[in-house]
């Protein structure tokens, strides 16, 4: 073999992958927000979730960004691990579409492809069409990689060790072993399955071990899913584990059947692909992952438990320690699932902020040292989430993202900002309330009732305010802007009554202060909580606002 036939097969193999990832990622980002919101709503039940799963891996071309985002999604609570099976088993059928597609053949009108990508992205001036184009794109690149590919192997016919080599690979179990190493290497059963095609359709391998190396495949793919589960949460690994258990079990059942009849079965194949080698080995993929489906899918309860024996125990406690939930350090970013994991860990950060306020406001009537130290150690947690999400908004906004995702990321900025001002709130009282334990100030019952009531009230808005916030609905923005309202108005109210107070010398200069300081902190918590109500509007409404 030639050193240019090595160069060429190298090159062919760069644009293949190289092709594959840009029509994946085009896609994804083009229609990963809204295709992602189809596989939130519709996994309400396994089979459901099945032909979502389906329908998704054949639109994004990949099944491993499928199986990828399952597990960021059971991460985040947004699926259980019942609703993952559905998915992940669509999953695997809908990733046999690519190998589909490769096997007709397209080389010739590959050039047309890459032409028209590039006059999309390099000319239009919307976002949407240039994504569009970059798929287009990628689709033609794919192609010609595989005509570079192609010219290269036909001539490896022409060497006698090379073939004799590879007329060899007649070992199932070594030819298994073979596709699940070069998946792994990969990161793409699509990228191997596509390779195994063009190699049969040059008479390179025999077709009587394609189904062999394809199961091999499918073992490789799951290299993904497992590696963004490691600094996940117990059921991401489990959902990463499915998805393992699913295609090992599977396979092991297929390699069984196949080794017993390949021959049949390959004579079968063939003649109902018309004798086309690469047809037969595109059907070959799809009908073994049809099977495994409909062997496995009334057993998918079992495999869930199994998981439970592999990955035993449960999550720490979010108190225990200073921890992220949903966007560990050691977890895979990706741009289909980063908006998802932040909104929830920004949820987290939030649902921390209002119970520190609550148990502040508790603490302040009645001081306990026990709740001034939680009310302390909470909000060190919130500063650390605060700095720890800041920076994987950073990050984030560095990457290409959906559409509707990019237009978020700066918002989210702002929410955090003001969540991290609600948690200093909160201290602030912890303070008054340590001033007033220490016999330094005190406040009357009257003026402590007042500061209850008022909190009730921006607790409410705070509530709404993230209700809204995590579940992108102005269902409760009309209350918001009246309760705001009511706020503002309160404190004007309880300020003016504070001087009467003064005046009449019915509290402490001390304690005036504190009950003045706290009714200015709860109205500017208040403002702080629209402001994370307007976050889930466009960007330039929620600039106006901020004006």
């Amino acid at each position: 073999m030639s050193v240019t036939t090595i160069f060429l097969l190298l090159g062919g193999l760069g644009l293949f992958l190289f092709g594959m990832q840009l029509m994946s990622d085009g896609l994804e980002k083009a229609a990963g927000a809204r295709m992602r919101g189809i596989l939130e709503f519709f996994t309400t039940n396994r089979f459901m979730g099945m032909l979502v799963g389906i329908l998704f891996t054949a639109v994004v071309q990949s099944s491993s960004a499928t199986t990828v985002m399952v597990v960021s999604f059971v991460n985040s609570g947004l699926m259980n691990l019942y609703q993952a099976c559905g998915v992940i088993l669509g999953a695997n059928i809908g990733t046999t579409v690519t190998g589909q597609l490769i096997a007709f053949n397209l080389s010739d009108v590959a050039p047309l492809f890459v032409i028209a990508g590039v006059v999309m992205y390099q000319f239009s001036k919307k976002t949407n069409v240039k994504r569009v184009g970059v798929v287009i794109l990628g689709f033609g690149i794919l192609f010609m990689g595989l005509s570079t590919m192609g010219d290269a192997m036909s001539s490896l016919k022409n060497s006698p060790h090379i073939m004799e080599m590879l007329k060899s690979l007649t070992n199932p179990f070594m030819a298994m072993l073979v596709g699940f190493v070069i998946t792994s290497i990969l990161q793409s059963s699509s990228a191997t399955v596509g390779i195994v095609i063009l190699m049969a359709s040059q008479g390179l391998l025999q077709f009587a071990i394609c189904p062999f190396l394809i199961l091999g495949c499918n073992m490789g793919s799951c290299m993904s899913a497992l590696l963004a589960s490691l600094g996940g949460k117990k059921d991401a690994k489990r959902a990463a584990w499915i998805h393992f258990l699913f295609n090992i079990v599977g396979s092991t059942a297929i390699f069984i059947v196949l080794a017993v009849a390949i021959n049949p079965i390959a004579d079968a194949l063939l003649s109902f692909s018309g004798g086309n080698p690469a047809r037969a080995v595109a059907n070959a993929h799809t009908l073994i992952k049809i099977t495994e489906v409909i062997l496995l899918f009334p057993f998918m309860n079992l495999v869930v438990k199994a998981t439970y024996k592999i990955v035993r125990g449960k999550d720490a406690s979010p108190e225990d320690e200073f921890e992220l939930l949903y966007i560990g350090e050691n977890r895979i970013m990706t741009p289909s699932t980063a908006a998802v994991d932040v909104i929830r860990e920004i949820e987290h950060m939030g649902k921390l902020a209002s119970d520190n306020l609550k148990l502040a406001m508790e603490t302040l009537c009645a001081p306990d040292e026990e709740n001034i130290a939680v009310i302390y150690k909470r909000e060190k947690y919130i500063n650390y989430l605060n700095h720890k999400i800041t920076d994987y908004l950073v990050k984030a906004s560095e990457m290409e993202l959906p559409v509707a995702d990019g237009k978020m990321i700066g918002g989210l900025f702002h929410v955090v900002n003001d969540i991290e001002r609600i948690g200093d709130h909160a201290e602030n009282m912890a303070d008054a309330s340590t001033q007033i334990m220490n016999g330094e100030a005190s406040m009357s019952d009257k003026a402590k009732a007042q500061l209850k009531e008022m909190t009730s009230m921006v607790v409410k808005i705070l509530d709404y305010s993230l209700d809204m916030f995590s579940h992108k609905n102005q269902e409760h923005l009309q209350e918001v802007l009246d309760l705001e309202e009511a706020i503002d108005a309160r404190e004007k109210k309880l300020q003016h009554s504070h001087v009467k107070r003064l005046t009449k010398n019915k509290c402490t200069p001390e304690g005036g202060m504190i009950f003045s300081d706290t009714v200015s902190g709860l109205e500017r918590v208040a403002d702080h909580a629209t402001n994370i109500a307007f976050a889930i509007l466009e960007p330039d409404e929620y600039d106006e606002e901020e004006d």
